[in-house]
């Protein structure tokens, strides 16, 4: 039955082939069939109900707002790996750190021609040997030229300000001074004792423990000690040391006096500028440019944080518990070493200072009670939403004040309203006249 059914199809499948043909002859291509063209039909315009209709349409499409386009991970992961290769290039051209994250942060972001002037041009210090003011990239070479030039004034002070400013590990920093004291203790208790004045380079302790901190040896050597090469007892080697000059031997007091003022003194810290500013009335008040000094971002930090973007996708779509968004609330936080505080005054004059991002509330109540007239008159400061900043002891990041805000001052009714009594001629402005006197016009 299959044979049968076999070659009928065979049978059918020859006669459908078309005319036969030699093999001597040139193949022949078949012609298609011409199709009978069907006449156009003539096009009619819209009626009025659809043109009516399609309007609508359009108006509706014209009020719905467009969807954003979600960024896939690859895209994200993509962009990562682009500001990573740019800053291991700037990494290659020997950049500072804070060259580096400006570099990274400016290939990251878009075309910023246009862009809004700055609130504020950049995070100020003020050196405390000086009295000068210097861009926070600036600071530390400025306290080093600062500290340096203080070594013809005084070497011993300017030693120990090397010591305490340039060392950043705090507990190896006590450890070496604690075993600088115990030298200057056993000469100060022990003159007479030769060995006690002589400090051996290469001994372990020394080299593990003070040897390691900058500025030390600038220290022994302002405090009267020289260094010799002297022959080890027992052993037919030549050592260097720390010997004590002859002379010192007649000022041990001083040698007190100094060991206590090592183990007494802080690092030299410049003091953050306020940069403070009055402004007229103005409706920008609460529109804030910052620039990236504003921002706490080191080279290992933006690695972290391109990471976080990545992870971004991921945790829109789940679910997060309370302590899941305190902690990442948390992370926020830290990301501002610096805030822009502006309060605004009820006659709408403004007053701009610049703070640490973990400074207490307090020193924001100090700011403004320096530059009131009547510095003893009784105010409150209001966040966003009226809400008042009573807890001076919270930080500006704990109060959600970062890098960031506009806070309203009010002033305390009972007194307002003792001196309205009295009849008192107020003054147009509570501010100092000085600081009405450099008032600017908020861009």
């Amino acid at each position: 039955m299959r044979k049968f059914f076999q070659e009928i199809k065979a049978d059918l499948k020859f006669k459908t082939a078309g005319p036969g043909q030699k093999l001597s002859e040139p193949s022949r291509v078949p012609k298609e069939k011409p199709k009978a063209e069907a006449a156009p039909k003539p096009r009619q315009g819209p009626t009025d109900e659809a043109q009516m209709a399609a309007a609508a349409a359009l108006a509706r499409m014209e009020l719905k707002p467009k969807a954003k386009v979600a960024s896939s991970q690859e895209a994200i992961k993509n962009q990562v790996r682009k500001e990573l290769m740019a800053e291991a290039a700037a990494s290659q051209k020997g950049l500072s750190v804070e060259e580096k994250v400006r570099e990274t942060l400016d290939l990251a972001s878009p075309d910023q021609e246009g862009a809004a002037a700055p609130s504020v041009s950049g995070v100020y210090f003020i050196c405390p040997l000086t009295g000068a003011v210097v861009r926070k990239d600036q600071k530390e070479k400025h306290l080093r030229e600062a500290i340096q030039a203080y070594f013809s004034v005084d070497p011993v002070a300017a030693s120990i300000m090397e010591i305490h400013t340039f060392n950043k590990d705090r507990e190896k920093v006590r450890v070496g001074l604690e075993t600088m004291a115990k030298y200057l203790d056993n000469i100060y208790l022990h003159p007479e004792e030769e060995k006690y004045r002589k400090i051996k380079l290469q001994n372990k302790v020394f080299q593990e423990r003070i040897s390691c901190l900058e500025g030390i040896h600038r220290f022994f050597q302002a405090i009267g000690f020289e260094t010799k090469t002297l022959p080890v007892p027992g052993q037919e080697t030549l050592e260097d040391y720390y010997v004590l000059k002859e002379e010192m031997l007649t000022k041990l007091e001083d040698l007190k006096g100094y060991k206590e003022q090592l183990l007494s003194s802080e690092p030299v810290r410049a003091q953050l500028d306020r940069q403070l500013c009055v402004f007229k009335p103005s409706p920008q008040a609460a529109r804030f440019e910052l620039p990236n000094d504003f921002y706490n971002l080191t080279a290992e930090e933006i690695k972290r944080e391109q990471r976080l973007r990545t992870e971004a996708v991921e945790k829109a779509s789940m679910l997060r518990t309370r302590a899941m968004r305190e902690k990442e609330e948390q992370r926020e936080m830290r990301k501002y070493n610096y805030t822009l505080v502006r309060v605004r005054f009820p006659d709408g004059y403004i007053l701009q200072g610049t703070f640490y991002a973990r400074e207490s509330v307090s020193a924001l109540y100090s700011f403004v009670r320096e530059a009131l007239r009547d510095d003893w008159l009784p105010f409150e400061l209001l966040g966003p939403g009226g809400v008042k900043l009573t807890d001076e002891n919270l930080a500006f990041n704990e109060c959600g004040l970062v890098p960031s805000a506009l806070l309203t001052l009010a002033w305390d009714a009972g007194v307002m309203a003792d001196i309205q009594a009295v009849g008192e001629e107020q003054p147009a402005s509570p501010l100092k006249p000085e600081l009405l006197s450099r008032v600017q016009t908020l861009a």
